[in-house]
This record gives structure tokens, C-alpha cells and sequence, in this order.
């Protein structure tokens, strides 16, 4: 196939949390219709700008009433971005001052979920549905304009993405199979090529209505890790084949409904590895004599976590949006994106020993 092994920017990624420096967040002119949605830098109801830079205390950035996130990005400059399950709508904003905007609009019927921003085309990939049709956008973070609407045939429930060098990797949580939509190298740009890869080998079948595979990230040798919320743990899947194999994880209390995945280095985060309001941290090794296989380090938590699904990597914190999933009226609930680190304020950080 046409994937090959790579090496990228340190695959810091942006759905997980690739700080990545490079584009500015630019002024974002209002436009017509689907493909517009950018309005002026507001701060959302309820929210106070805070700064999460030179300050030992960070605090939570707050989304609108109502958005119901699932998905969240890094993107340049410490920009955030966030993907409503409501109505598709696109939020962007600062972690550094906590003031945000919605970057496109809501589609009725729509719902984004993964987000991964790309520096090389600054375009923000993500996986979504409009009402039963699977589709994957990639929105110019610029203007807030849609470049790709890319339906999936047969898709059921995608769910999340991660961007390589030459393509773009989208999990289907009902479907045992990856969708790859090619890219060029050089540019980001989309070759037009969309291939699909059945989930082989050790790939425990998912049962109807459940959810198998869900975050989705990239190991240093190019091939993929994945996790199984119905089936629990790690798994590495080779991009040629499809074949999966389990990772063994030593200690701690295992990943069993795991949902975003975040690698930095030899650091793999699990949102909700093991804990409705939790984020496992792992460390990743790799021998030719033993291969794959991940030892449990700690659990990130706070009193400020309510059910996260997702999160990113930036600046030395972890941000994971809370997706309050089952919250009372969501369509009235408020949601923050909550930072999880040294320097956060009111955050808990337990180690089984």
C-alpha cells in the first residue's frame, strides 16, 4: 500500500494535542451559507477569559450552552478548536485569554465529532455524520470555509481521525474497517484516492449497536494504535493489512471504555481508559524481541471533569473537553474544556502503586 514509516513533527498530533507552531489564527470574514460560519472573536456565554500562559493556576475554557462537544483540536498559537454533536458547529478560540468564536456554522442534522488540525494545508480534518450519512470535512481554519464534504459509503458511526503525512485515518466505531483518504506529503493537499481496510487478526468482532473502535492514533514506526470500548485495551494495526494484534499493559487498573487517544512521544493518554471521569496515562515501549506493549504510569483526574471523550496536548498541559454525556438537559448544560496538569488548579492526580 502507500503508506510508509515516517517521522512527524514528533507526532504531537492536533486531535490528541499537537502543539504545533507555525500558521497565526487569522480574521475570519463572515461568509454565505454551509461554507461560512466565521463571526467576531466573542467570549461564549458564562465563560471569563483566562490566561493559560506564565500562570501557575489554569483554569477550565468554557463553549457555549448547549454545544454538546466531542471532538477537540490544537491548531497554531495555542488556538483550540471544538466540535458540537448538537448542530456540526465548529468552535474556535484561545487557550491562552479563554475568548472563542464559532469558526463555521451548525447544520441541521450534522454532528462532528474527531478533529485534527493540519499545519501543512492549515486545513481541520474531521469525522462526522449528516443524520445517517457518514462524512468527512476539512474545514480552512483561516476563513472557516468547507473545502472537503467527503461522504463515506457504508459508514455507520464515525467517530474519530488522526492526520499522517500522506493521509488521513478515520475510525467507524459500528464497522470493523478504517477509512484512509490519501494526502500529499509536501502540502496536506487530497489526492482524491479513498481506500478501506477491514480490522483483522486479534480484532475482536463489535457487537450490533455497540461501539468497537474508537480514538485512533499513530506509533513511531507508522503503523496505528487504536482502542475498543466495548472490548477494552490497546491495539496496534498494521496500515497494509488491517491486521490488529492487543497490546500488553502492565499495571494499573486496565483500559476498558477508552474513547479520544493522545500520544506525546513515548506518552500515550486514554480519555476515559478506565473511568467515567478520568485519563489514564501510559508509557509506550517497543523491542524486536517483545514488540509492542505499554505500562500504566497514573490517573489525571479533577472535580472539574464530567464524562471528557477527548483531548489535546499543549504546552506541557492536557486538555480534555467534557462531553457530559447522559447531563440532565444538554441542550441547556454548560461545557468547559478542563486542563489536566502541574500547573492546573483543583486538579487530583492519584498513582497506583
Amino acid at each position: 500500500m502507500i503508506t510508509r514509516r515516517f517521522t512527524y513533527l514528533g507526532r504531537v498530533r492536533s486531535t490528541a494535542g499537537a502543539a504545533v507552531i507555525g500558521l497565526a489564527l487569522l480574521a475570519s470574514p463572515a461568509l454565505a451559507g454551509e461554507s461560512s460560519a466565521a463571526t467576531q472573536a466573542v467570549s461564549p456565554a458564562g465563560s471569563t477569559p483566562i490566561a493559560a500562559s506564565g500562570h501557575k493556576n489554569v483554569g477550565p475554557i468554557s463553549l457555549p450552552d448547549g454545544f454538546r462537544p466531542e471532538g477537540v483540536a490544537s491548531g497554531p498559537e495555542r488556538t483550540f478548536y471544538a466540535g458540537s454533536l448538537a448542530d456540526g458547529r465548529i468552535w474556535t478560540g484561545s487557550l491562552k485569554t479563554g475568548e472563542s468564536r464559532q469558526l463555521t456554522a451548525g447544520v441541521p442534522g450534522r454532528s462532528v465529532r474527531g478533529l485534527e488540525w493540519d499545519p501543512r494545508s492549515g486545513l481541520l480534518w474531521a469525522a462526522a455524520q449528516d443524520g445517517t450519512t457518514g462524512i468527512v470535512l476539512a474545514v480552512d481554519t483561516a476563513s472557516g470555509a468547507i473545502k472537503h464534504r467527503i461522504e463515506i459509503p457504508g459508514a455507520v458511526f464515525l467517530n474519530d481521525l488522526t492526520v499522517e503525512p500522506n493521509a488521513v485515518w478515520v475510525t467507524d466505531s459500528r464497522v470493523d474497517r478504517l477509512t484512509r483518504i490519501a494526502l500529499r506529503d509536501a502540502t496536506g493537499a487530497r489526492t482524491g484516492q479513498i481506500n478501506y481496510i477491514p480490522l483483522k487478526g486479534q480484532w475482536p468482532t463489535t457487537p450490533a449497536d455497540r461501539n468497537g473502535a474508537n480514538g485512533i492514533e499513530t506509533l513511531w514506526d507508522g503503523s496505528l494504535l487504536l482502542n475498543n470500548s466495548t472490548a477494552g485495551g490497546l491495539w496496534r494495526v498494521n496500515y497494509d493489512t488491517g491486521v490488529a494484534q492487543q497490546l500488553t499493559v502492565r499495571r494499573g487498573p486496565g483500559i476498558t471504555g477508552g474513547d479520544g487517544l493522545v500520544r506525546k512521544g513515548h506518552t500515550l493518554f486514554v480519555v476515559r481508559g478506565n473511568s467515567q471521569n478520568a485519563v489514564e496515562q501510559l508509557k509506550l515501549h517497543h523491542s524486536r524481541k517483545q514488540g509492542w506493549r505499554a505500562t500504566w504510569r497514573k490517573t489525571l483526574t479533577s472535580p472539574q471533569l464530567d464524562v471528557p471523550s477527548t483531548a489535546m496536548y499543549v504546552h506541557h498541559t492536557l486538555w480534555a473537553v467534557n462531553a457530559r454525556f447522559g447531563v440532565q438537559n444538554p441542550q441547556t448544560a454548560s461545557y468547559h474544556i478542563v486542563p489536566l496538569g502541574k500547573k492546573v488548579k483543583n486538579t487530583v492526580v492519584t498513582s497506583l502503586r
